[in-house]
């Protein structure tokens, strides 16, 4: 039987090997501290942990309405690597070599994430196997090798492209035709990262409130049912959730995205499938994919089930919906036909922040004290660290090379109110999933002109 929900595999695995961990908790009255970051996940406990390292005198609060990774942060495919979204747009805006100083800077993001765990003594799985991306139509084989130039004129002269055969030999994947493998990028088990950085966190003094939603945030304080945090410093790192905060409703939009994994494979299927180098992998479809091979030996896989809920709704504890599972199912078996039949063990979903024109951002307003970090479009594991060493600068009121990277202070318009934005995106990811089965089903080597529209009329390009 499938579990399906339950938050995610991630925290089911972790509280079946490991004690539960006492709840933090909750704020009790009112309080002060020098700066009272919301979210406790990735950026918040990041933000957190930067700014003890640098201040240990500062008093550092983080306020989370659940726990410490309840969120994106316990629930995403465990993917650490260099990817940041909206670096053409900077690079338009700003010049190239600006842009290839963000992905500079998230390229070595990856090993800063690996050393702190290693520093801090986190267990959370990792593996440095790298990214490889995947093509399996002719049109996708065209974007693949877009892909990989830009990536190269950005400064990743480590890649390697490969044809047919050689992508066989790494992962044997049905109808692959080619692929691009980065080394910067590593599987990681999320949640115990997130849990071994929060004890992390305390450990520097940091006070964390668990079951503590924030309902408000403005100059100097964040509000709870609990009491009011006054700050001069209140930084908003709510990532998906930021839609439920007062006046925040059309800032970022909670993009759904959902998961499975199978049962633990046994070593026979792992030597006809290959996947030794336990690379993460993705795939260069409009809706795409993405998977690693955890480690215990199954394979979690992720995608767009539904994209998005009217009225930025979040889903309740991770319950996916059933045609989502089978889509899913449907997608790894496509993927790996001798997985055919293979038992779905685990089934969930989570929410990522969209900004209107998909670029992540980092923002301290110096007039008021509040800031935040997120907008990650799916690529936050790596992407929040960067963010909270940036956000620690910024509020130190430093001027390092960080804080002088494209992404800083950047404003996004907002989403259109409803019910554009839910017909919107339903829309665009309609236009998205048929533009996928024409290209699969005529082989034309070049993007269907209904994706190039949807990205032209959704801002992703």
């Amino acid at each position: 039987m499938t579990i399906n929900g339950g938050i995610s595999f991630w925290y089911a695995t972790e509280h079946r090997t490991t004690p539960a961990t006492p709840p933090r908790t909750p704020l009790t009255a009112h309080a002060t501290a020098d700066v009272v970051i919301v979210g406790g996940g990735y950026t918040g406990l990041w933000t957190a942990y930067y700014l003890k390292q640098a201040a240990p005198d500062l008093r550092v609060t983080v306020l989370e309405q659940k726990f410490c990774g309840y969120g994106a942060s316990g629930r995403n495919g465990g993917w650490l690597y260099d990817g940041i979204a909206g670096r053409d747009r900077y690079a338009a805006r700003h010049g190239r070599e600006a842009a290839r100083r963000l992905q500079q800077a998230m390229t070595e993001t990856v090993t800063e994430v690996i050393d702190v765990a290693a520093k801090e003594g986190i267990d959370a799985d990792i593996h440095r196997g790298g990214v490889l991306e995947v093509a399996r139509t002719p049109a996708q084989l065209g974007r693949l090798r877009a892909f990989h130039a830009a990536e190269l004129a950005f400064g990743g002269a480590d890649r390697e492209l490969h044809d047919a055969a050689a992508t066989r030999t790494r992962i044997d994947i049905a109808d692959a035709v080619g692929s691009s493998w980065s080394p910067h990028g590593a599987r990681i088990h999320p949640l115990k990262l997130v849990r071994g950085l929060a004890e992390a966190c305390e450990r520097l003094g940091v006070v964390i409130h668990e079951s503590t939603p924030v309902t408000e945030i403005s100059a100097g304080k964040a509000v709870t049912p609990y009491g009011t945090v006054r700050a001069p410093h209140v930084l908003r790192c709510t990532e998906g959730f930021t839609a439920a905060l007062k006046g925040q409703k059309r800032s970022w939009l909670p993009m759904n995205s959902s998961m499975i994994a199978t049962a633990p494979l046994p070593a026979e299927t792992w030597a006809q499938l290959g996947w030794s180098g336990r690379e993460v992998l993705g795939d260069m479809a409009h809706a795409y994919m993405y998977a690693q091979r955890t480690a215990d030996d199954r394979i979690a896989i992720g995608g767009r089930g539904v994209p998005y809920r009217f009225g930025s709704r979040t889903d309740n504890d991770g319950r996916t919906r059933p045609a989502t599972v089978d889509s899913l199912r449907d997608l790894l078996f496509s993927f790996f036909p001798v997985l055919t039949g293979t038992e779905i063990t685990h089934a969930w979903s989570g929410v990522l922040g969209v900004p209107r024109d998909w670029c992540a951002t980092v923002t301290l307003d110096r007039s008021t004290g509040v800031g935040w970090a997120g907008g990650y479009v799916g690529s936050g594991v790596a992407t929040a660290n960067l963010a909270g060493r940036t956000l620690r600068d910024l509020v130190l009121g430093e001027s390092t090379e960080l804080t002088a990277l494209p992404w800083v202070n950047h404003r996004v318009r907002r989403w259109e109110p409803e019910p554009l934005r839910w017909l919107g995106v339903q829309a665009l990811y309609a236009a998205y999933r048929e533009a996928d089965r024409r290209e699969a089903a005529t082989h034309t080597p070049t993007t269907a002109p209904l994706a190039r529209l949807a990205d032209r009329i959704s801002g992703r390009h």
